[in-house]
């Protein structure tokens, strides 16, 4: 009670707020990680910041930091806070970005998604409102497969059978624990029900793989949340499609392909799966894969078919714009957003799991890009992608150095179209990547974007990296445009970190 009437900032200055919960025998502990766990929940929201920069300086690894805010993200919120499960999956992508950034600098995108982190677990009522206590295991049946015992427990909504299999299963392995989890994530193909478990598996390689149960426990409570949410005959069609194309196909228990597409498949199919009906595009996929073509090739497909809904889109309406996302943005929870973030977790996912879970994965993930294009309306088929041919006959300058100075000034402007089109002519000229993503990356840092930012910036990445050089360059322009999208909404801590770094 004193807690909610001082506040919970308040509360942890004056040592109120931990001691409600201490004797609770079901808590969830992180041994030596403890305190730094601790220290992410209930640093007092003012002072997080300067406790990190001091963290830092007495030689806490910025991956120690991460990895407790990963482990405080989910004992607190289990996968079942929209703001918190956002932060969760930009966790990995931060780092990854700290990676990519002159050392004075690294801290910087780690800290903005801490400083989110830690105000949220506190708006959310801190320890006292943990969502994930300590499981037991309960025996597993014997002769069935754990994913379908686990899928079944999701299906029925029960929080506990779901729970104890799910301990049980991640006893076997942390490879074993994400196949079975992923049985029950192919039940549906919503952005976050599948980005969630890619993301957390990502940061398991960062920060250890004994962390397996606990983060990917949140996409268990996701799939049990969202099964209430599931309420007409179409949301069930996933369930319906995916068995039906691996049986036809005769997809399970055979060794995949290995045949390299070339450029000229990879363009026709991804626009097949970009026009097709969602049924019609999963298809597409069962084929291939039983042609023989190499599982990453039909990936590569899909994520540019995902690509254009970006390049395409004209943009949030009138009826659609909200604070901080206004008419014609492209940032944040977009449609082109949410499905270069899903076909790219599909694809990741298809590259770690087992043959059946590879198949599964590129199946849905053709179904949903096809179902993103269908479900958000307008006229995705007949609207042009960026650039139009007029946008880059604008581009007079040729050398790297001004066309980098005209994209810093058209993203500052929101100017998206002629973002796209300077970064389209500078990769037709052959200038190196790497100067763009720099500039890119101070954006996707600095800026808010709506939860999205280091989450879509760590997806272009990916697939700029793993694209055939004649496509990939439609990944870095959509990322021009949504950074130009974005522009102009700086993210809360950030100018703080930069001046506790002195940066």
């Amino acid at each position: 009670m004193v807690t909610v009437s001082v506040g919970y900032a308040l509360a942890s200055e004056l040592g109120l707020s931990p001691a409600q919960g201490e004797e609770q025998p079901d808590r969830l502990e992180f041994g030596s990680l403890e305190p730094m766990v601790r220290l992410m929940q209930e640093t007092p929201i003012q002072k997080l910041l300067p406790t990190l920069v001091a963290k830092l300086r007495s030689g806490t690894e910025i991956r120690q930091l991460v990895a407790a805010a990963a482990l405080a993200n989910a004992r607190s919120f289990g996968g079942e806070d929209y703001v918190g499960f956002h932060t969760m999956m930009a966790l990995a992508p931060a780092l990854h970005m700290s990676g990519e950034m002159p050392q004075p600098l690294a801290p910087l995108p780690v800290f903005k998604v801490l400083y989110r982190n830690t105000n949220r677990i506190q708006e959310h009522g801190g320890r006292s409102a943990e969502v994930l206590g300590a499981v037991e295991p309960s025996p597993l049946p014997q002769g069935r497969p754990g994913g379908e015992v686990l899928r079944e427990a999701v299906r029925r909504r029960d929080v506990a059978g779901a729970e104890s299999t799910f301990a049980a299963l991640a006893r076997i392995s942390p490879e074993e624990a994400l196949n079975d989890v992923l049985v029950a994530v192919e039940d549906h193909t919503d952005v976050h029900r599948v980005v969630l478990p890619y993301r957390c598996w990502d940061m398991l390689n960062l920060i250890g793989k004994e962390h397996a149960h606990t983060l990917l426990r949140q996409s268990v409570r996701f799939c049990l949340n969202e099964e209430s949410w599931i309420h007409n005959q179409k949301s069930f069609e996933p369930r319906e499609v995916l068995p039906k194309m691996l049986d036809q196909y005769r997809l399970l228990g055979r060794t995949l392909g290995t045949r390299a597409a070339d450029d000229k498949w990879i363009d026709e199919t991804s626009r097949s799966i970009f026009e097709a009906a969602p049924a019609q595009a999963a298809e597409l996929a069962a084929a291939a894969l039983a042609d023989g073509t190499a599982p990453d090739d039909l990936g590569q497909a899909v994520c540019l078919a995902a690509n254009q809904l970006i390049l395409r889109d004209i943009g949030r309406t009138a009826a659609d714009e909200v604070t901080g996302k206004p008419m014609g943005s492209v940032h944040g929870d977009s449609i082109g957003v949410h499905a270069c973030d899903s076909a790219n977790a599909w694809r990741n996912l298809a590259r770690v799991g087992n043959a059946r879970n590879t198949c599964a994965c590129l199946i849905l993930g053709a179904y949903q890009a096809a179902l993103d294009r269908v479900d958000r309306g307008g006229d995705f088929l007949h609207w042009k992608p960026l650039p139009l041919p007029q946008h880059v006959d604008a581009i007079k300058q040729t050398d790297a150095a001004t066309l980098l100075t005209d994209l810093e000034t058209a993203v500052r402007g929101n100017m998206q179209a002629h973002a796209c089109a300077i970064v389209h002519r500078y990769g037709q000229l052959g200038h190196e990547p790497r100067s763009v993503f720099d500039l890119l990356l101070r954006f996707a840092t600095s800026e808010d974007g709506s939860l999205h930012a280091e989450k879509f910036y760590r997806t272009v990445s990916e697939e700029f990296a793993t694209t055939r050089p004649a496509f990939r360059w439609r990944q870095l322009t959509a990322l021009a445009r949504v950074t130009a999208s974005e522009c102009g909404r700086p993210a809360p801590g950030y100018a703080e970190a930069r001046g506790l770094l002195g940066v």
